[in-house]
């Protein structure tokens, strides 16, 4: 996994007002309610292989548990947490997972100060070690978290983690950047941007034959000392660094690391026109189903 983000979690939301969280909440939702999940529905336990999950069913509460795992979202990659305090707006209860702390604090800082906290349960963990307490009906992660998994093998090993963790006929919901994107578009590129409370500015290094999109981070948030010896109207600025690595995928090795996970993919699509996913697509999102606990 590349770094964790550190100090520039304090200003992420900032510099990210500009990502669409609520044309993919939306599709999100769009792919649940197509493949039959909606918050609050009743499942016929009947129909799954219980069994498999280790259920024991002579507890009076299995169906009600079962009831519950099935209405929960995991957003894996939660990041602060924008789109998963969405799915618990929308009735569901949620999971959230991010390797960096500093990341989930401002998640459940947002929580508790929203008007209507959604009891969101925050969980500090690498992906490629998830580790639940019991099944989830639908997995969700977008804003390319997949990309900080440098191998595809290890991306295999995290789809085989997220089938463990998922329901019976569960969704996952998923992004990624392509290499197409990191080679041709973003790759060797500097990309800038100042706003009067804190500027960045982002140095991108393609390493070709490792399809690494190596990425210099260079933070600058206002301070607020009064300077002294400073041209009059001078500002002073606090800077940190940091420096990430994200990798390239297409998306038929996605589709093999499904397989290898024993998910199906169900669909694919352009990130940025929603229709299907081609060649030029910079980032693709996926739609998965698991398949093996379902009574046949």
């Amino acid at each position: 996994m590349g770094q964790a983000y550190i100090g520039f979690a304090q200003v992420y939301d900032l510099f990210m007002d500009n990502v669409p969280y609520e044309r993919w909440h939306e599709f999100v939702l769009e792919c649940f309610q197509k493949y039959g999940l909606t918050p609050g529905m009743q499942i016929d336990c009947n129909k799954y292989n219980l069994e498999a999950l280790g259920v024991d069913l002579t507890d009076p509460a299995y169906a009600e548990n079962m009831t519950q795992e099935h209405n929960t979202v995991l957003d894996l990659g939660c990041g602060t947490g924008v789109l998963t305090r969405m799915f618990a707006q929308d009735g569901f209860d949620v999971i959230g997972v991010d390797l960096s702390e500093e990341m989930l604090d401002i998640a459940k800082e947002a929580e508790y100060a929203s008007d209507e906290p959604g009891g969101i349960i925050y969980l500090c963990q690498d992906m490629c070690e998830l580790e639940l307490f019991g099944t989830v009906g639908a997995v969700v992660s977008i804003c390319d978290c997949l990309n900080y998994v440098l191998e595809l093998d290890k991306i295999a090993d995290v789809f085989k983690r997220v089938n463990n963790y998922l329901f019976p006929g569960g969704l996952f919901v998923f992004d990624f950047n392509t290499v197409h994107k990191y080679r041709d578009v973003i790759g060797n590129a500097t990309i800038a941007e100042n706003r009067e409370q804190a500027s960045f500015i982002w140095d991108n290094y393609y390493h070709e034959k490792e399809r690494i999109n190596e990425y210099a981070l260079s933070v600058f948030v206002k301070d607020d000392c009064e300077l002294t010896d400073y041209p009059e109207g001078a500002e002073a600025y606090v800077k940190f660094s940091e420096t990430h690595f994200q990798k390239g995928y297409t998306l038929e090795e996605i589709k093999w690391a499904l397989g290898e996970a024993g998910l199906e993919c169900l669909e694919t699509f352009d990130g940025d026109t929603f229709g299907p996913a081609n060649n030029q697509s910079e980032r693709i999102f996926v739609i998965a189903k698991e398949c093996t606990k379902e009574k046949r």
